[in-house]
């Protein structure tokens, strides 16, 4: 042992011993999903919150402050690379070994956090629902639930004149709702955990638009970061789905749903709303392909405000669409899913359609 804190510091073995303790869960993980259901539900939520609860205190996204200064990281690096190039063979190794014991942790942070939440019991195992593949008929009827829910809904919404809806409350009144939200739900879904946090604004949300990442939660730590440029009908959905993730929902079609339950379940008449609207895009875009002259008649239906609104997002989306940062981030976010188990990637967002499907199916609608 004396050997090994000659070459290793304490508090780097200690990383690297938690490491390889992760390595070891996150396997058996893979290959027992009663054992990963149990560690997402009773080991790994109290990391989410501690995480959670510790970046809590700071108004900013540390994640997102952390990685605008990686160029700084990256120098930092360097000149102690330099430096402890010239030195002894004993401090060269120790700077090493410091350094991969920083890596480690990134991983192991992973591993304990979030992880496990994409190998464990399905969300619709979890509710009961018998989830198919859906036929074009079955998503025009949950369709025409959902239009029915947005056909009132757009009476109590306030518009522009460019199209776009309006939210009628602040960033920080939406976390409150939110969390409300968040809490009645839990008392219905005991996989749900109440505890009370709030999502982070993006201070470069404008350039993470041109990633089309309206949001995304940073399991080191335990924040919900969401892109507040995107139009006002994006944000309540896309906070509640961040949110479900720091509540340790991890695939990504279960989170949309997840912050569907979550927004409908909510008082507020216009996170109903962004909730109907969001799950309308996904289900309608289902219905196109599925069958474009169903879909053409079910227009129809459809209240002249949504469209306004959908043509007004294509027009706001328009000098982000095609980028090559968007390229890379869809490659790398597509790989990061498939390598969780998502074998949908990118995909797996829009699966919400089945998911929505066998819920309203299951209500006897």
């Amino acid at each position: 042992m004396k050997k090994i804190i000659k070459f290793v510091p304490m508090w780097a073995l200690a990383f690297i011993i938690l490491a390889i303790l992760s390595g070891i869960i996150h396997f058996i993980s893979v290959i027992n999903v009663d054992f990963a259901e149990f560690f997402n539900l009773k080991i790994s939520t109290y990391f989410r919150i501690l995480f959670a609860k510790i970046t809590g205190i700071f108004p900013f996204s540390v994640a997102e402050i952390l990685i605008i200064m990686l160029p700084v990281w990256v120098f930092i690096l360097i000149f102690l690379a330099v430096r402890y190039s010239k030195k002894e063979r004993t401090a060269r190794i120790r700077f090493l070994t410091s350094v991969f014991a920083l890596i480690t942790f990134f991983y192991s942070s992973f591993v304990l956090t979030f992880a496990t939440a994409y190998r464990g019991k399905s969300l619709e195992e979890k509710l009961q629902l018998e989830r198919e593949s859906v036929s074009s008929e079955e998503i025009l009827n949950t369709l025409e639930i959902i239009n029915s829910e947005l056909s009132v809904l757009v009476t109590s919404t306030e518009y522009e004149s460019n199209g776009f809806s309006v939210m009628p409350y602040n960033f920080s009144e939406l976390n409150k709702k939110l969390n409300e939200a968040y809490e009645s739900v839990s008392g219905k879904y005991d996989f749900i955990n109440s505890f009370k946090s709030n999502a982070k604004q993006i201070l470069l949300s404008g350039l993470m638009t041109y990633t089309h990442i309206s949001g995304v939660y940073t399991f080191f730590s335990g924040e919900a970061n969401v892109n507040v440029n995107y139009p006002d009908y994006v944000i309540p959905f896309t906070v509640a789905h961040e949110m479900a993730h720091q509540r340790g929902i991890a695939r990504e079609d279960e989170a949309n749903f997840i912050a569907f339950l979550v927004c409908i379940e909510s008082d507020d008449l216009y996170i109903k709303y962004s909730a109907y609207f969001n799950v309308f895009e996904y289900l309608f875009s289902s219905l196109i392909k599925a069958d474009i002259q169903m879909a053409k008649q079910f227009v129809e239906q459809v209240p002249r405000e949504i469209f306004k609104e959908m043509d007004a997002y294509s027009e706001f989306f328009r000098k982000y669409d095609d980028n090559f940062v968007a390229d890379v981030s869809d490659k790398v976010n597509n790989s990061y899913l498939i390598s969780q188990g998502q074998t949908e990637g990118v995909k797996s967002y829009g699966l919400v359609t089945e998911l929505t499907v066998a819920y309203y199916k299951s209500m006897g609608k």
